[in-house]
């Protein structure tokens, strides 16, 4: 007799594997991880990773889509709740430095998730949707100083981000209120804006 599955609970085992898998990957990097490493991280078997996912390139694409995307509706969200170009701003770098440990697990996993996407078409794949989901919100900060060079503009706001992110790596002791304060005073120069 074949199996019934719940959608509903086939939905949560496999958001509780991809949390678990992201969080194996933190801990020993991308190139270190295994779907073994995985499994005992998510107290599962090797098989029902892979009968969720497939493959190890599988997970690990499911994970990081799951993880820019929650940051890209989280940052969406933001955005329309705040109500002034300032307060839109202030959103956006909140959420780009959400907390230290939050900001310093994805910044690493990220990083180490592009390192080895260079090297992957199927994983660079899951790198180009990321960046066009953050594109969406990027051209929406841009164009708080017009539509005119907006393209340009975005690119310049993802390159401060993604700059102060691997700073923010770096540091050993990195200081919050710091790297929000630089963030939101690189996006002020980039727009424009006086601080």
């Amino acid at each position: 007799m074949a199996r019934t599955v719940n959608p509903i609970q086939d939905k949560l085992r496999r958001s509780a594997l991809e949390k678990a898998a992201y969080m194996a990957l933190y801990e020993r990097g991308f190139s270190g991880v295994t779907l073994a490493d995985i499994a005992a991280h998510a107290g599962v078997s090797r098989g029902t990773l892979v009968y969720h996912f497939g493959s190890r390139a599988g997970l690990l694409g499911a994970v990081m889509r799951r993880f820019t995307r929650t940051i890209a509706v989280a940052t969406q969200r933001a955005l329309r709740q705040a109500h002034t170009p300032q307060a839109k701003l202030q959103a956006f770098v909140d959420n780009q430095f959400y907390s230290v440990d939050s900001t310093r697990r994805f910044y690493t996993v990220s990083l180490d998730f592009l390192a080895a996407a260079t090297r992957d078409p199927e994983l660079m794949a899951v790198q180009r949707d990321f960046l066009a989901e953050t594109l969406k919100v990027d051209l929406e900060l841009a164009r708080l100083s017009g539509e005119a060079g907006a393209a340009a503009r975005a690119r310049q706001l993802r390159a401060l981000v993604e700059g102060l992110s691997v700073q923010f790596l770096t540091d050993p002791q990195p200081d919050l209120a710091a790297y929000r304060a630089d963030c939101l005073s690189g996006l002020r120069a980039i727009l424009g804006q006086q601080s």
